[in-house]
């Protein structure tokens, strides 16, 4: 709604446009009785996205930061050959990386397949779990500019309904019909547009969490293919 309440104020800007003085709670009042019945799925759009996105940011916040610290642990301890205390402290650990390593260093006695297929397995896993809410952000940004459409499409049959039970067609009320059915097409853009960015952003956020679990991965298989071989030799 915000955004519409601008192109109120670039109108008197116009050459040969005098738009008449309003506050911004009256353009906010003629918006909201402008987009019609279409205005509270749009809404809901505002407040679910909101929703989503606030509860999003601080899950990713935490589980970032959780798997920053992990990583580095683990990595110290793999670093030293110290397998049983890594093994301990990501059992003892609820973030994404740490249950991936876990699943590998479990199945460490079994071979490098067996672990490399363990991290797989979990790591589809746990990206499932950072994913979790993006599919939401995704349909809100599909469907909300689909809102504003069907609801300017139903203020057109309703302003040309307007002009055909008068029987005459004036200037003023086929214009006034035009601008309230646009205030929705108008909200789904303006709803539609930051909600992909953030949305893209959580990916974007999601994807580096990935390289680095999985770059921490590799060194966890290539230390135990190291002590592997290093056994192997002494006996």
């Amino acid at each position: 709604m915000a955004s519409m309440m601008n192109i109120h104020s670039i109108l008197p800007q116009l050459p040969g446009v005098d738009a008449p003085e309003r506050t911004y709670t009256e353009q906010l009042a003629e918006a909201w009785a402008g987009s019609g019945i279409m205005r509270y799925p749009l809404v809901t759009c505002i407040v679910v996205g909101v929703a989503v996105i606030i509860w999003k940011f601080f899950d990713i916040l935490m589980k970032a930061g959780a798997t920053r610290k992990i990583l580095r642990e683990v990595d110290e301890l793999l670093a030293q050959q110290q397998i049983k205390e890594a093994l301990e402290l990501t059992r003892e650990s609820n973030s994404p990386a740490a249950n991936i390593l876990y699943a590998g260093l479990e199945r460490r006695d079994e071979g490098t397949e067996r672990v490399m297929k363990a991290i797989e397995n979990q790591g589809l896993i746990e990206l499932s779990k950072l994913e979790r809410g993006l599919v939401v952000l995704a349909t809100l940004t599909n469907i909300a500019p689909l809102m504003g459409f069907l609801g300017t499409v139903m203020g057109m049959i309703e302003a040309f309904q307007a002009i055909e039970f008068a029987g005459e067609v004036d200037a003023q009320t086929v214009a006034r019909g035009i601008k309230v059915a646009l205030y929705t097409t108008a909200a789904g853009l303006a709803i539609a547009i930051p909600i992909s960015i953030v949305h893209n952003y959580f990916v974007s956020r999601i994807d580096h969490l990935v390289i680095d679990m999985e770059e921490s991965a590799q060194k966890m298989i290539d230390a135990l293919f190291v002590m592997r071989a290093g056994q192997e030799a002494g006996d």
